[in-house]
């Protein structure tokens, strides 16, 4: 079950990824992100309600939020640390990059992740498993080489480097999602909302100093319905996820590779949504990546 789980977490975050290409497209990124936080974090604030009101009902449909102790707020709140660090670098790279170069760089994520699983957790991979992730690996590097016909120069390019560091915070993220879900027995509902909560909290410092001040950065920002839309998939998808590592034998090592079948959506539908280049020579690592998603999932 957690392997179609996160299959559903794939789907909802492909979808995500077209929205928010869409979102921050000549805008100012900043607000793009908190909005799409906020609208996510509004999606959940009923169920926070709910459970204070009437914790009977929200307990029968499953989506009761408990009350937790200030030593795992603590924890909530460094992964919301991490993830906004992740997201003000994701975005500021998809708002200079095509969508189709920025998505397989974050697929790359699996491999971070790969590793950090096996030493942290000791998660233990076999033949195939080892064989589909230096395919991943491999075909990311495939596509570098078509970016540069782009006009992307993966060397000295400082968005480049910025997905790449927004991908190895991502994929910590998602190691310390394993603690957070499986030993401080969170459960998604509850991580959810408080991470919503703290992550709006840093950003409103962060605009706080870089956008709220200048009334020339605020008469730019543009809204758009795919802010928000940003937001309500990130947090299904989300919620799919951890639903996913709540199961004792999910390994995240195989669930951070089944995520990144989002890429279909995103280049094949991205590709053609934004008409971006060379969509033929990037089906070839795209292939690659499924490959070695496929060889996770068969292993």
């Amino acid at each position: 079950m957690w392997m179609y789980l996160g299959l559903l977490a794939a789907l909802f975050l492909g979808l995500h990824n077209l929205c928010k290409k869409h979102a921050v497209q000549g805008n100012e990124v900043f607000p793009v992100l908190l909005g799409t936080i906020s609208s996510g974090f509004l999606l959940i604030l009923p169920f926070y309600l709910g459970s204070i009101w009437n914790p009977e009902y929200m307990q029968k449909i499953g989506f009761y939020i408990t009350s937790i102790p200030w030593s795992t707020h603590g924890f909530i709140f460094i992964k919301s640390m991490i993830m906004a660090a992740s997201w003000v670098l994701a975005y500021q790279a998809l708002k200079h990059l095509p969508i189709t170069i920025v998505t397989p760089i974050r697929s790359a994520g699996p491999f971070f992740t790969f590793i950090g699983a096996i030493f942290i957790y000791q998660e233990k991979p076999n033949a195939l498993q080892w064989i589909g992730f230096f395919l991943i690996i491999l075909s990311v590097l495939l596509y570098s080489k078509i970016g540069k016909k782009e006009g992307i120069n993966f060397k000295k390019n400082k968005w480049i480097f910025a997905i790449i560091a927004a991908t190895f915070l991502g994929a910590s993220s998602g190691l310390y999602d394993k603690f957070l879900i499986q030993t401080l027995i969170l459960n998604p509902q509850t991580l959810q909302f408080w991470f919503c909560f703290y992550t709006i909290l840093i950003l409103l410092i962060i605009l706080s100093i870089t956008w709220f001040p200048y009334a020339d950065k605020r008469k730019a920002f543009k809204f758009r319905w795919s802010i928000p839309a940003v937001g309500v998939l990130l947090q299904t998808a989300d919620y799919f996820y951890f639903k996913a590592l709540q199961d004792t034998d999910a390994l995240i090592m195989l669930l951070s590779a089944i995520k990144r079948s989002q890429i279909i959506i995103a280049v094949v539908v991205g590709g053609l949504l934004f008409k971006e280049k060379n969509k033929r020579k990037k089906l070839v690592p795209l292939f690659g990546i499924l490959l070695g998603v496929f060889l996770i999932l068969y292993s």
